[in-house]
């Protein structure tokens, strides 16, 4: 794993203090999150009693060293927060995510939660949802050539997305996943990227895509000198 660098770690020691003692936390993948789980199991390593709920085996295996308890998203389990990362962040908190590949989990977890605390440097703000890459979109593998015609009347460049022997990626819920690339018909505001979102969810097969609109309480914008700058999501 790349360790994390300042500006994470910066964001990640202020998620902390959402943290209380005795609560459950869904803990999100990639780097920020990875950050977040190095901070809480240092925490734990001082005697905080904390449980969570990871998204992905490798969030669930840098949990388990770190000393981290990890239970079951069970119908008696409540999450206080969700701290994740996000790998585009619009003015009003709305988010891609995905390109890690666990947004399905990572959704799960966030509805499941009092509370969505996300963490990102400064390079992840953007004016428009997919300014800097694509969105993406988990399909059940037998809906692949029907979602591939659907994404291109939408107006999206679709690839499947391969690993490095050229092979499909198989997301952990046995799925595969189109990254879509809307540059040519740009996502102007909120109100478009909650139209697209519905039409890609319309499709029949689409599990879920990469934009998570609405659903962050607030975003952590670590800088590399340190600086954690807050945004909060607008009131409705």
């Amino acid at each position: 794993m790349t360790q994390p660098g300042p500006g994470l770690q910066a964001a990640a020691a202020r998620a902390l203090s959402w943290v209380e003692p005795g609560c459950t936390i869904g803990l999100g993948s990639g780097r920020a999150a990875s950050a977040f789980i190095l901070a809480l199991g240092a925490r734990v390593s001082a005697g905080l009693d904390v449980k969570a709920v990871p998204s992905s085996a490798a969030s669930a295996a840098l949990a388990r060293q770190c000393g981290i308890s990890l239970v079951e998203l069970a119908p008696d389990v409540e999450l206080a927060l969700t701290v994740d990362g996000a790998d585009e962040v619009a003015a009003n908190l709305d988010l891609v995510k995905g390109r890690g590949g666990a947004q399905v989990r990572e959704r799960i977890l966030a509805a499941a939660s009092r509370r969505q605390v996300i963490l990102v440097g400064p390079e992840k703000r953007v004016a428009r949802l997919g300014d800097t890459g694509p969105v993406p979109v988990e399909l059940i593998p037998f809906a692949q050539s029907l979602v591939a015609r659907r994404l291109k009347s939408l107006g999206a460049r679709a690839t499947l997305r391969r690993d490095a022997a050229g092979a499909p990626v198989v997301s952990e819920n046995g799925n595969l996943t189109f990254d879509c690339d809307f540059r040519d018909r740009p996502i102007e505001d909120g109100d478009a990227a909650r139209a697209c979102e519905a039409n890609l969810l319309a499709i029949a097969g689409v599990v879920d895509t990469g934009f998570f609109l609405g659903t962050a309480e607030r975003v952590l914008v670590g800088h590399d000198d340190g600086r954690v700058e807050e945004m909060t999501r607008p009131a409705p």
